[in-house]
């Protein structure tokens, strides 16, 4: 007589993706695991539950937290597959109602960002410094938040902005002259992109680059890769066939949606040095140190 084996249930903390639809829906489903899932919104709050406490089995995270929290030795395993990515020129934006600036005048100025850590900022950052040649040390970073992980502590140029202010009502009164934003960029007249042509920018940086800057990531507790690699090999399989549902729809446009070692080596090797240049990062990490948490488990399935 053959014995049934329930499925594991996973604690999940995804966000909705046309990719991560078919997942979440139940369309998409694997024998070995079911995704239970959290009902999160919006979606980094469930980033510092998850780095300092493992708060999920499964989680999506967002890059700069989880190097972070490799950086601090937290048991969290990156699945080398990207949920979220997009270009960032047009993510920094200034009050034009207050006069022109451009990158070529940020020295000096104030720059906000909900936290220092947040990835669309390292992003920005990176561009500015790389690209534009702006000395990101000569800007007054303000943040409103703290980082994900409770053990970094913000460079000497970073300061918190007073207890409940916001960066749009700060940028609109003059106290900040440009803010850094991502899925909450303002459709509002006379707020414009810092960088000019941001799209065509994008496409400069795309061709020089070749990848397109990751945002989130997927990762799971150190715990259940050690106790139930099969589970996490079911994840990950289910992660790809989600994007495979999109792929015809994204045929000929930017890849956003990397899965591999292979193909997330280099944008995370950029990735890790950009970091650094940033102080970002407690110490140095390698992508050798990063792909070996999963490698064991995933080989070759994950080329």
């Amino acid at each position: 007589m053959s014995i049934s084996t329930q499925p594991l249930r996973l604690k999940t903390a995804l966000k909705t993706y046309p990719h991560t639809q078919a997942l979440k829906t139940g369309e998409l489903t694997a024998p070995a695991v079911e995704l239970v899932f959290e009902d999160i919104e919006p979606i980094h709050r469930a980033f510092a539950p998850m780095a300092r406490r493992q708060a999920y089995d499964v989680s999506e995270m967002a890059i700069v937290t989880y190097l972070q929290a490799k950086a601090y030795g937290k048991p969290v395993v990156l699945l080398p597959t990207v949920v979220a990515a997009r270009f960032q020129q047009g993510c920094i934006i200034y009050n034009a109602a207050r006069g022109k600036l451009d990158v070529g005048s940020l020295a000096g100025r104030k720059v906000g960002v909900r936290a220092y850590s947040q990835t669309t900022g390292m992003w920005v950052r990176a561009i500015l410094g790389q690209t534009c040649g702006v000395p990101l040390e000569q800007i007054e970073w303000v943040t409103i938040e703290g980082a994900h992980l409770e053990e970094y502590a913000d460079p000497s140029f970073v300061h918190r902005a007073e207890p409940g202010k916001q960066l749009l009502p700060m940028l609109r009164a003059g106290d900040l002259d440009a803010v850094i934003l991502g899925n909450d960029l303002p459709d509002e007249v006379g707020l414009e992109p810092l960088i000019d042509d941001a799209a065509a920018a994008d496409r400069e940086w795309y061709a020089l680059h070749r990848y397109v800057p990751i945002n989130h990531v997927v990762v799971v507790t150190k715990a259940l890769a050690g106790s139930n690699p099969q589970a996490v090999r079911a994840v990950y399989d289910l992660l790809c066939r989600g994007k495979a549902t999109v792929a015809a729809e994204n045929t000929g446009k930017p890849d956003g949606l990397l899965s591999g070692y292979d193909a997330l080596r280099g944008p995370l090797e950029e990735t890790l040095a950009f970091c650094e240049q940033q102080q970002l990062l407690p110490r140095k990490l390698t992508v050798d140190e990063i792909f070996a948490d999963s490698l064991d488990i995933l080989g070759d399935a994950a080329r």
